[in-house]
């Protein structure tokens, strides 16, 4: 079996699962004031510290959530809540065209259910929201604008948004800026306060971490309204009791993976490169999707004309590949990626792509049979596609 979709999700680190199971029978909830509860809450404050390190912020701004998902609703729908209800004419919400669901719908339901102003910025034919672009869609109206949301790199096609610029931006009008970040901790150069936004998305699973954790950084000064309610913690933005051995496990995650940053890119370049060489090699006319200046090392996202690409997904799961046609969220849905959509791409050549993401434990030797098994593949796909029309 060959796992081509890291970027879904990756391997539990070993060293992440011996941290939580180690803690994992321990008992004190972290709320708690007695000692139990105390030696719970130090192990919950070390994570914070540790996360806090490793991506340039005090330990004072991360706060722990369930995952990326509740991060951006708490970033989106919190702070629209907070600055609308200081001044009642902030009602736009700017975010990237290009955003994983986990933002776009937030900001959409937003829209349909609080009286909010969803609007989209465009992307160019990379995929990249470009500074003057965002500018201009604030300089429209500015005291109307309630947040902007703008991911670090791009979940399907790998592209990096200029974040620091855009953060310039929306400073200059006094207007937060919340990234997901993702898919970028552990092989981008994440620095929170050098970057300037002031609330970003991070996620365990996506790192060797557990899933179900994950951390959303929002810089002093900021205080998103609550989207849960209960015992205030997390500087009551996000109450719910701490799970001390998640706290620890999404902690080593993090640390590991930026101290392992460099060497990881340059493993992940290599393949990637390699693979894309290859596929070209048997698939002469497939087309490499995205910023191919700036963009994640480990996602290759390719259209194949002539083919659907929920069928190569399936041919290529039937002989042990396994790779995805853009976000898990959205797999089994047949409609074009809108990501690929958003860059002027034509549907037809949103439907015929795949995306193929590397990951820590990806080896030579995945690449050697994914080049394989593509070519009869696509062969098949394209004459099943060719029979239809017929």
């Amino acid at each position: 079996m060959v796992y081509l979709d890291h970027a879904a999700t990756t391997e539990v680190r070993p060293e992440v699962i011996a941290d939580v199971a180690a803690q994992l029978g321990a008992l004190g909830n972290p709320s708690s004031l007695h000692a139990h509860g105390r030696s719970a809450r130090r192990v919950v404050e070390e994570s914070r510290e540790h996360i806090a390190d490793a991506v340039g912020a005090t330990p004072h701004e991360v706060v722990f959530t369930a995952g990326g998902t509740e991060s951006n609703n708490i970033a989106i729908k919190g702070l629209y809540w907070a600055r609308h209800a200081e001044d009642p004419a902030r009602t736009r919400i700017l975010i990237g065209a290009v955003e994983h669901h986990a933002a776009l719908d937030p900001a959409r339901w937003m829209a349909d259910h609080q009286g909010a102003l969803c609007e989209e910025l465009p992307v160019d034919a990379r995929g990249r929201v470009e500074p003057d672009v965002l500018r201009a869609a604030i300089e429209r109206d500015p005291a109307s604008v309630a947040l902007v949301s703008v991911m670090w790199a791009n979940n399907e096609i790998g592209t990096l948004q200029p974040v620091r610029e855009l953060a310039a931006v929306a400073a200059e009008y006094g207007v937060p800026f919340h990234t997901d970040a993702v898919q970028a901790i552990g092989v981008e150069e994440v620095d929170f306060a050098a970057s300037g936004v002031g609330a970003l998305t991070l996620s365990g699973h996506k790192l060797g971490g557990p899933v179900g954790t994950g951390a959303l950084v929002v810089a002093r000064g900021l205080a998103p309204t609550p989207v849960l309610h209960g015992g205030g913690q997390e500087r009551d933005i996000r109450s719910g009791t701490l799970s001390a051995p998640l706290t620890r496990g999404l902690a080593t995650a993090v640390r590991l993976a930026v101290e392992g940053r460099e060497k990881h890119v340059a493993h992940l370049k290599e393949l990637r490169d390699e693979l894309e060489d290859r596929v070209r090699r048997v698939v002469p006319d497939v087309v490499v999707n995205g910023d191919l200046d700036r963009r994640l090392p480990g996602i290759s996202h390719l259209s194949f004309p002539g083919c659907e690409g929920d069928a190569l997904l399936m041919l290529l799961d039937a002989r042990g590949v396994s790779c995805s046609t853009g976000s898990a969220c959205s797999a089994g849905v047949a409609q074009p990626s809108h990501v690929l959509l958003a860059t002027g791409a034509a549907p037809e050549t949103a439907l015929s792509s795949l995306r193929l993401s590397l990951g820590r434990t990806s080896t030579r030797e995945d690449i050697d049979r994914l080049v394989e098994e593509i070519g009869p593949a696509v062969e098949r796909a394209r004459a099943a596609m060719a029979k239809r029309r017929r």
